[in-house]
């Protein structure tokens, strides 16, 4: 049967963390897994989930940045976490272990070099339907990083990508709603990353660190799902000057889905998708104006963050499933892009950039 969707790569899927605690099997089907969900309120996205490996197959989103997550957080902190580095270590081999189980029954084929690359992008040049979910493996804030034999540890095991910092104050940066720039071991952190060969994802740094952390980088950078300021006034986006010096590094940007990051003034558990007209439009609008900033397609792309911690009560009402991503295309070319650029957006841009970094 001919495929003429077009390869989707993401750059941003918490995979793991939904398998683990929220105990989703992703072998099962989206609606399977919003059934066995049914009546379930801890929480609140129980029953909304958007994401499977049959729906990732559906909408040949072939390859992915796949992550782990855990945070450090002090007694009484309104967000959830661990109270030690040595939990969140543990927490995030743990989903380690999920992807190895998920490798050996076949479902994920794990990029960390150019020959799993080029193997993957062969796999989903023709997929059959049963082609395995390609990943590298992202650590989405490093709290969970004890030492930097652990960080050595993590990269010989696959890690290819960190994000410094998630949501607040964290063991080596500050994150989303704070300030201040990256403290002494957030500087040993990047050191270290930049001496293994690893990616910075500037995703959720807060501006102090943004700046402070691309004075000292040298190596490869990205962010895997971020937003535009132009929109929504807040800090957890990027603004025009930021964006500015990403397309400078040479960086790519995955646009989110999340609602709250794409409509202003969004209220958890009040606002919904359709009373504020929450679509994949605004998608478009966002890789849109990265484009219009850099003057070509060559630095936006998808990093959606589906199912991560939300479903489809935060995210656009046009999309029911992660398939639904093939819907894109043809938004962008009624925006005016043409072919090349929506090959670029959907997945040529984060290969181009990987095939460079295993260069």
């Amino acid at each position: 049967m001919k495929n003429d969707k077009i390869l989707c790569f993401d750059a941003h899927l918490d995979i793991s963390m939904n398998a683990m605690e929220w105990n989703r099997d992703q072998r099962w089907t989206v609606e399977q897994i919003r059934e066995s969900e049914k009546g379930m309120t801890d929480k609140p996205d129980r029953g909304r989930n958007t994401v499977s490996f049959p729906a990732l197959r559906e909408g040949n989103v072939g390859l992915v940045v796949a992550t782990q997550i855990s945070r450090v957080v002090k007694p009484g902190s309104p967000i959830p976490g661990w109270y030690s580095q040595e939990q969140a270590w543990a927490q995030t081999q743990g989903q380690l272990q999920w992807y190895r189980t998920m490798e050996e029954a076949g479902e994920m084929k794990p990029i960390v070099d150019s020959q799993t690359l080029d193997e993957s992008l062969a796999l989903w040049e023709k997929p059959d339907g049963k082609a395995p979910v390609c990943y590298l493996l992202s650590l989405e804030g490093a709290d969970s990083i004890i030492s930097m034999n652990h960080l050595e540890r993590a990269y010989n095991y696959g890690l290819r990508a960190i994000g410094p910092a998630h949501y607040g104050p964290g063991v080596y940066a500050n994150g989303t709603d704070s300030s201040g720039r990256l403290n002494a071991k957030g500087v040993e952190l990047l050191k270290t990353m930049e001496e293994l060969g690893m990616i910075l994802d500037m995703t959720h740094l807060n501006d102090d660190a943004f700046w402070h952390a691309l004075d000292i980088y040298k190596g490869s950078i990205w962010a895997s799902h971020n937003n535009c300021r132009h929109f929504v006034d807040h800090n957890r986006q990027f603004s025009d000057n930021m964006i500015k010096e990403l397309v400078n590094r040479d960086a790519i940007i995955g646009v989110a889905l999340d609602a709250w990051m794409m409509v202003p003034d969004w209220i958890r558990g009040v606002s919904t998708p359709k009373d504020r007209n929450v679509t994949l439009d605004i998608m478009v609008d966002n890789i849109d104006h990265i484009c219009q900033l850099a003057g070509d397609s060559l630095h936006a792309g998808i990093g959606s963050d589906l199912d991560g911690a939300f479903g489809n009560e935060q995210c656009p009402y046009d999309l029911d499933t992660i398939a639904d991503i093939q819907k894109l295309p043809a938004l962008l070319k009624k925006r005016g892009f043409n072919d090349e650029d929506v090959q670029n957006i959907m997945h040529g841009n984060f290969i181009r950039f990987l095939q460079s970094y295993f260069d």
